[in-house]
């Protein structure tokens, strides 16, 4: 197991990971809750006498969300309760000089760390720690701390080759994700425990289903995934048509027999959708039957009223209850009816519930459905998904193997 702040000696100068990777709309970086939640771990450590540098990235090389950190160390400074400092070097003079002059209490956003040519390079974890970034930055501070979870699957220069170096923790992100997405698979229940899978990626929800088959007893499904279940049971639904998005056919020719093989496997322990949702000609939601959809194979956009109907009694008899991807296009309030029907039943019923997987969490804060209501809402994507399906998490590994060091 890894160390975690908790095993922090007092007044140390930390290097610490987080990340608060976000949406970019006409230049103006978006809040969003991983701002919040790494704030928490931000202000404990602050208050605790720690002088604290960060490292973040925003977007990729080449896209348009690929911008400087200036604007995320104010959005951070308004969670925080307390200044955050902003220098426009990752390792360069200028953030050592910034670097220096640090004091208990402080904070400092160093510069995007994926404009550095080290961050993204393919090394292992070992080359990483002989990197230019690590060995310039790890001799001015006393100890690592990684708080980013969501960028765990990740094997970059930032978050595995620290801890090649230095005395390496967890931080309250880290560990608080790494305990409850973990915790379906490692805990025991003694009554029913139910999944609902959306999303587009198929392999990704059969993976989930397969590394978790002992432990749950009811499959949800909704999204993309749901879709091409149904298609495989004959209704003419998931199918590409000239001018829809081409979200499907691709996917069905790489995954028709997996979803075969798994449907005969699970048999009732997978549920269907019975109907699906789509735009009418004036913007308003039309439920039908999945019986009745040929007409717009492409075009369902949620699952249908009955559907909630069958999959809430699954939810409200459950001891816990594992959430991954949406039912529907829940950003739209006319398809949001699956995703937040389902979360409220969770809501409702007294069962321990985690919920991921991309944004779906954010659906309980956009629809007040409480997040007091849930055990966990996780800020991890391709983090929380490989948790589910057993895949290793190199920031992970390489904390753990830094605390046995």
């Amino acid at each position: 197991m890894f160390n975690t702040i908790d095993d922090l000696d007092t007044q140390q100068r930390l290097l610490m990971r987080i990340d608060v990777n976000a949406p970019v709309d006409d230049g103006a970086v978006q809040d969003n809750r991983r701002f919040a939640r790494h704030a928490e771990t931000i202000a404990e450590l602050a208050e605790d006498g720690h002088a604290v540098a960060l490292l973040a990235h925003q977007g990729r090389p080449g896209r348009d969300t690929f911008v400087t950190l200036e604007q995320h160390a104010d959005i951070l400074a308004e969670h925080v309760g307390t200044d955050v400092d902003y220098v426009p070097s990752t390792y360069g003079d200028e953030a050592l000089d910034a670097i220096e002059e640090l004091e208990g209490g402080d904070v400092l956003v160093l510069e995007n760390v994926r404009m550095t040519d080290d961050e993204l390079a393919d090394r292992t974890p070992e080359e990483h720690g002989e990197s230019d970034l690590v060995q310039t930055l790890a001799p001015e501070f006393d100890a690592y701390v990684n708080d980013g979870y969501s960028v765990a699957h990740r094997p970059h220069a930032s978050i595995v080759g620290f801890p090649q170096v230095m005395d390496s923790y967890a931080g309250r992100v880290m560990e608080d994700e790494y305990e409850y997405n973990t915790s379906i698979e490692r805990r025991e229940f003694d009554g029913k425990v139910t999944m609902v899978l959306g999303g587009t990626k198929v392999e990704d929800v059969v993976a989930a289903m397969e590394n978790l088959d002992e432990k749950v007893d009811q499959f949800l499904l909704g999204g993309i995934v749901g879709q091409l279940f149904l298609r495989s049971e004959g209704y003419e639904i998931g199918i590409d048509t000239p001018e829809g998005p081409g979200l499907y056919d691709e996917s069905w020719d790489e995954n028709e027999e997996t979803i075969r093989e798994v449907k005969e496997r699970y048999g009732d322990r997978i549920s269907l959708p019975v109907d699906v949702a789509r735009e009418g000609e004036d913007g308003e939601r039309v439920t039908e039957r999945v019986e009745d959809a040929a007409d717009h194979p492409d075009e369902y956009l949620d699952v249908g009223e009955e559907t909630v109907e069958a999959y809430q009694p699954h939810v409200r008899e459950s001891e816990a209850v594992l959430v991954k991807g949406a039912l529907g296009v829940f950003e739209m309030e006319q398809f949001s009816h699956g995703t937040v029907g389902v979360l409220r039943a969770v809501a409702e019923t007294d069962c321990f519930s985690v919920v991921g997987g991309g944004d779906t969490s954010r659906t309980v804060t956009m629809y007040d459905l409480g997040e007091e209501n849930f055990d966990h809402l996780s800020i991890a994507g391709g983090a929380y998904l490989r948790a589910l399906t057993g895949a290793p998490l190199p920031a992970v590994e390489a904390l753990e193997a830094a605390a046995e060091r």
